[in-house]
């Protein structure tokens, strides 16, 4: 081979010196949760919500409004979803229940179902209608839930989970698209980091530029934020909320610290109301005691009888303190003195007293 052709051939170089300069951090598409033209995995247990986050992260891109009413959008654009296990009646349930969470209207977004029974990321005929439905939508986010029903390979396997993973590395690329891959978590992988509790090969936690993963605690859900280039986050509260017909998620104010195993259902509430300042709801109060919704109903309703909380319009609140009545004493006695021998003196031994202590 002669020296020109492999010049020719040779890859492309250039000067670390001479490279880009980017900013600080990367750009967002949804700030501090998904980085612009990022792949990556939502994780989690199954019936952790993942397909209403997915699904809430697609309205916000294709809107505007903040992502779970808290992450800013950085970058809308429309949004190319494909819901490989719900009813398509389902699907739009729960697209109308978060658009209206987050009040726009799902008839003026550019969403886009794709509403094939069937996509396999194994099959290239399958694999090409893909890219052509990329190519003519662009959008700037592509929703693929689950992974599992994207593929007939051992999820164990690295040598089958890579060329799954590298065919949509190039999708996103080639488009400048963002992909969000929804993938379950193995059960009871509540302990460790969560990226390693994923199913299948390390290739996927490895994979994804942006990663999220939702567990179910004893509080509610939990979602951790991991970022290959920007900092991560490990714990967002997050609650399903219905409101009127609107089922939607939404963050939620942080737990407090948990008390003391001995602390009593009473102790816990009293701390509560005197440390809040300012009325309490039920609900507050359960999510700050950590305590049942039943024993908090009991517990108030026992300080009520106890005349140490009051309820009024804004919730509970520790009862004011009442002064006790001034005790006043009359100036002469009720009954008049003994004799000393513990018997009351008889009429005339009274005026014989009096008498001699007058003279």
């Amino acid at each position: 081979m002669s020296r020109c052709t492999e010049v020719e051939s040779a890859l492309p170089i250039t000067r670390a010196c001479e490279l880009s300069e980017g900013a600080e951090r990367p750009p967002w598409l949804i700030e501090g949760l998904w980085a612009e033209q990022a792949v990556g995995i939502l994780g989690g247990e199954p019936k952790c919500c993942k397909s209403f986050l997915a699904l809430d992260m697609a309205v916000s891109v294709a809107s505007g409004q903040p992502c779970l009413r808290q992450f800013p959008v950085s970058h809308t654009g429309p949004v190319l979803l494909f819901p490989a296990e719900d009813a398509l009646s389902v699907v739009r349930e729960r697209l109308e229940g978060i658009c209206s969470a987050a009040r726009v209207s799902i008839e003026a977004l550019p969403l886009y179902v794709i509403t094939a029974p069937r996509l396999l990321l194994d099959v290239p005929q399958d694999r090409q209608r893909l890219r052509a439905t990329v190519e003519a939508i662009r959008p700037a986010l592509v929703v693929l839930d689950p992974f599992i029903r994207l593929h007939r390979a051992d999820e164990n396997a690295s040598k089958e989970m890579a060329p799954l993973l590298g065919y949509l590395r190039e999708l996103q690329r080639e488009f400048a698209t963002a992909v969000l891959l929804v993938h379950h978590a193995r059960k009871g992988s509540g302990k460790g980091r969560p990226g390693q509790a994923l199913r299948g090969s390390s290739d996927l936690h490895g994979w994804g530029d942006s990663n999220l993963y939702l567990r179910r605690k004893a509080q509610g859900l939990s979602l951790s934020i991991e970022q290959r280039a920007a900092p991560s986050r490990g714990h967002v509260p997050l609650e399903l909320v219905q409101a009127r017909d609107a089922l939607a998620l939404c963050v939620v104010d942080e737990p407090a610290e948990v008390e003391p195993v001995s602390a009593s259902a009473r102790e816990r509430v009293i701390e509560a109301l005197t440390l809040s300042g300012q009325p309490l709801s039920t609900q507050q109060l359960r999510k700050r005691c950590r305590i049942r919704t039943a024993t908090i109903c009991e517990t108030l309703a026992a300080l009520r009888r106890q005349g140490r909380v009051t309820y009024g319009p804004q919730g509970y609140t520790i009862a004011a303190e009442i002064p006790p009545l001034p005790v006043s004493f009359p100036v002469a006695p009720i009954d008049p003195p003994g004799n000393g021998n513990g018997k009351r003196p008889q009429h005339g031994q009274l005026s014989l007293t009096l008498h001699h202590q007058l003279s």
